[in-house]
């Protein structure tokens, strides 16, 4: 088994027996979709919610342009976007600001971000861990499609 690392704003696919695994994960939010047929996965670590520039040169720092890199690099893999789903973590507010405008809400807007961009792929969202006040770390098993969250406050769980 091998572990690929995903860094921040990076992405990238697995299968067989191989997981993904990315660290950091504050107000960023981890994209895990999975084909349960091919046991094909990606993982996606987004920082920011939405790109508007058309020639961005790294989609996968963005919630609306990484969902679609995503998809379809695990379709150059042979999965198939019908049998995908979802599962998310991270989304913090790993900060309070007196005043607090909706633009220092990242974590939250990070969320909403990759709900709406599931939604438009039609991928449904199985299960999340998102919210709160405390960074993750997870790992994406393509043997079954399990998400692994630890947290210094909460410890591991599954999704």
């Amino acid at each position: 088994m091998t572990v690929i690392r995903v860094g921040m704003a990076d992405l990238n696919v697995a299968d067989g027996e191989d997981s993904l695994r990315t660290t950091g994960l504050g107000s960023c939010v981890g994209i895990a979709l999975y084909d349960p047929q091919t046991k094909i996965t990606g993982l996606a670590h987004i920082m920011l919610p939405t790109s508007a520039n058309p020639n961005e040169t790294n989609r996968a720092k963005y919630a609306n342009t990484a969902v679609p890199l995503l998809i379809e690099l695990m379709e150059k893999k042979g999965a198939n976007r019908r049998r995908m789903n979802a599962k998310l973590a991270g989304g913090a507010q790993m900060f309070t600001f007196a005043g607090q405008s909706d633009l220092m809400r990242i974590g939250p807007r990070n969320v909403e971000a990759v709900k709406e961009a599931l939604r438009l792929s039609t991928i449904p969202v199985v299960a999340e861990d998102t919210g709160g006040n405390c960074g993750r770390t997870i790992e994406l098993f393509s043997v079954d499609g399990s998400l692994v969250i630890r947290t210094a406050k909460q410890g591991v769980s599954t999704l």
